[in-house]
């Protein structure tokens, strides 16, 4: 048993080795951007993301017999003078090289490049070239040396039409962005997937598997130390089994077209009309199966092929044992666990990862639990009617549910079929109905008769109906704060009733050109702004206010809880109507502008769409892919504080906006 784990143990890292290599990726990634000093004096920036486990060398100089510097060389230009040469900011490793013979210096992670330029001319396009060779810290392997030519533009206005360089990123946009997911929404999507996973054990195909599991280790173990490791390798296995199918898919995606393509088919996944109606069907069906319409599971081929190997001893039992469970327990949890990865698909590399395999620790505890002490079986409810009652239920939860893929698609097609009013008005009646089903009112086909109900069915009644109260008040354009990820935007809604207080900031007058894609985008509390950052650029010349960026999207639950939570602040509000000129950016909109705005990118590729437009702009322009972000934009370009991601506190977000503003004016 114990030589077994360990050939087990040591496949498994090798495996886990061979995928790491195949999915390292030995490139540097560049980036180049600038800051203003003082009067015409600026300083460059050029930083390197070396990969892990690659050192980069320093600037050197060296002999031939030496290794190959990475050297930054300026095109000369009269528009501009250098001052002194180039720095480091951030020092290099030096060792003594036995190789070489030499004292050599090198980077490792990353690098960073300075250099002092005084400009001579306004609105100047800069040029260099950077050179540099990797080498393997593992294989000492050198990769042939590589260069990469910037064009930095400093002062010059940037164009949605005609993208600026990656050169006006600020390094700390990244950073920031990560951070904000990482405390804010990330997190939520965990504890949500754990709540999920502890859901699963309930429904009507996995809670007889409980059984079934306990009689296994009972009879497959002589004691207690190995049923007990048996027990915790099965649900090692469990959760391999859900986590490692989607790492593979992002790996691959990652390893054929590396972030930008892995983000794409996440965000066609997100936003795009074919997968959301497809999920749609798919919750609508899987309703009307827990409804008693029909039975859906795997094909009895498959299931009975993993169970018969269930009686092989060893490890190869407990793997087919754990391959039973989840192909068994498929027609419950593949809804849920659609759920749980379509909330996570942002174009991430962990957020799918970590919130599969929250679920599947959830999922997996109690089995391993139960194979760990199987006397605790007899403490638990025998099955019966209470298991169609769960499935039921959930299949009610996943009726309303799969509501949001269609609302999704209605959203960033603009179809206008499912509004906030008609949104509400259907999770009011399958709420409702909710709340009679719990009651005994109303009864499905392998329902046990209801003679009384019981405590728990009241309470959970009495929850549902008061969930049914909260909503109603939406229908007349309350904001329902606590929703405002599910709902569409209330700037779709029909019928308000009152617009106190939310008047807008700037309309275009009759003898102004109107706005554009303003014919079928605006934004939340009946702001007033833009929608493309060139128009917006200009307008807030004209009026001397800074630039609020609002990158957002129509499938982005953060962004409207965002907008109900933080922005319907009185105070934010206020601040938004009278000081800033607002800008948003929408990812995921489908609508094809036109032809004159439509954009190429470098490898040939024509934008046509404005959400393709949008995110190649400012992934391209700030190194953002991520939902909401938002960036405060002053004279010339410059950014006024640091960038800042979703975060519903409103006093940080004040705050933020109040320190945006006094850079503004200290810029004069």
């Amino acid at each position: 048993m114990i030589k077994s784990i360990k050939r087990i143990t040591v496949i498994t890292m090798l495996l886990m080795c061979n995928i790491m290599a195949i999915a390292q990726d030995n490139t540097v990634v560049w980036k180049a951007y600038s800051t203003h000093i003082k009067d015409n004096l600026y300083q460059l920036f050029f930083e390197a993301s070396i990969p892990e486990d690659w050192h980069m060398y320093d600037m050197g100089p060296y002999t031939t017999s030496g290794p190959v510097a990475t050297k930054l060389t300026f095109i000369p230009s009269d528009d501009y003078e250098l001052i002194e040469g180039v720095e480091y900011i951030k020092k290099p490793t030096r060792v003594f090289d036995d190789v070489f013979n030499i004292e050599i210096g090198y980077f490792n992670n990353s690098a960073k490049l300075g250099q002092k330029i005084k400009l001579l001319k306004e609105n100047i396009t800069v040029n260099a070239v950077v050179e540099w060779m990797v080498c393997s810290d593992i294989t000492k392997l050198c990769i042939a040396p590589e260069e990469k030519e910037f064009s930095i533009n400093i002062g010059v206005i940037p164009s949605t039409i005609e993208p600026i360089h990656e050169a006006k990123y600020n390094a700390e946009n990244q950073d920031s962005t990560k951070k904000a997911e990482k405390n804010g929404s990330l997190w939520a999507m965990i504890i949500e997937a754990i709540l999920w996973g502890f859901a699963a054990l309930l429904t009507p195909c996995v809670f007889p598997m409980v059984p079934m599991t306990v009689s296994f280790f009972i009879k497959g173990s002589q004691d207690k130390s190995t049923g007990r490791l048996r027990a915790l390798i099965y649900g090692l296995f469990i959760i391999l089994l859900y986590t490692i199918p989607i790492g593979i898919i992002i790996v691959i995606t990652r390893i054929i077209g590396g972030d930008a393509v892995t983000a794409d088919i996440f965000n066609w996944l997100a936003t795009h009309w074919l997968p959301n109606l497809l999920f749609f069907a798919v919750f609508m069906i899987f309703a009307a199966s827990f409804f008693g319409a029909f039975e859906i599971v795997m094909p009895s081929k498959l299931v009975n092929k993993s169970d018969s190997n269930t009686e092989k001893k060893g490890l190869g039992g407990i793997f087919f044992m754990a391959l039973t469970l989840v192909l068994v327990s498929f027609s419950c949890t593949g809804p849920i666990v659609g759920t749980v990865l379509i909330k996570s698909t942002a174009g991430e590399f962990w957020a799918p990862i970590l919130t599969m395999f929250a679920f599947s620790v959830a999922f997996a505890l109690p089995f391993t639990i139960f194979a760990l002490f199987p006397s605790w079986l007899n403490k638990m409810p025998k099955s019966g009617g209470w298991l169609n009652s769960v499935k039921v239920v959930l299949g009610f939860i996943e009726l309303a549910l799969g509501l949001k893929f269609l609302s999704i698609a209605d959203q960033t097609y603009h179809w206008g079929i499912l509004d906030r009013e008609i949104y509400l008005a259907l999770w009011i009646v399958i709420f409702t109905l909710l709340g009679f089903y719990l009651l005994g009112k109303l009864h499905f086909k392998n329902d046990s008769e209801v003679k009384h109900i019981s405590v728990t069915r009241l309470i959970l009644s009495i929850i549902v109906f008061s969930f049914v109260v909260y909503m109603l008040p939406g229908m007349w354009g309350a904001p329902l704060k606590g929703l405002s990820g599910y709902l569409p935007p209330i700037q779709t809604q029909d019928f308000i009733l009152s617009n106190d207080n939310i008047q807008p900031t700037y309309k275009s007058s009759t003898t102004e050109t109107p706005k554009k894609y303003s014919d079928f985008l605006e934004l939340p509390h009946n702001l007033d702004g833009f929608f493309d950052v060139e128009d917006a650029v200009k307008y807030a010349e004209k009026v001397g206010k800074p630039l609020f960026i609002d990158f957002t999207g129509h499938g982005c639950v953060n962004c409207r809880e965002m907008e109900a939570r933080v922005w319907s602040d009185p105070e934010v509000l206020d601040i938004l109507r009278n000081e800033y000129v607002i800008v948003a950016l929408y990812s995921d909109d489908k609508k094809v502008v036109n032809e004159k705005d439509w954009v190429t990118t470098e490898t040939g590729k024509t934008l046509k769409t404005l959400g393709k437009i949008n995110s190649h702009y400012t992934l391209k322009n700030f190194g953002v892919n991520a939902q909401p972000y938002y960036i405060l934009k002053g004279r010339n370009w410059k950014t006024l504080v640091e960038p800042r991601g979703y975060n519903l506190d409103v006093a940080a977000f004040i705050d933020f906006l109040k320190r945006g503003i006094a850079a503004y004016n200290s810029d004069k």
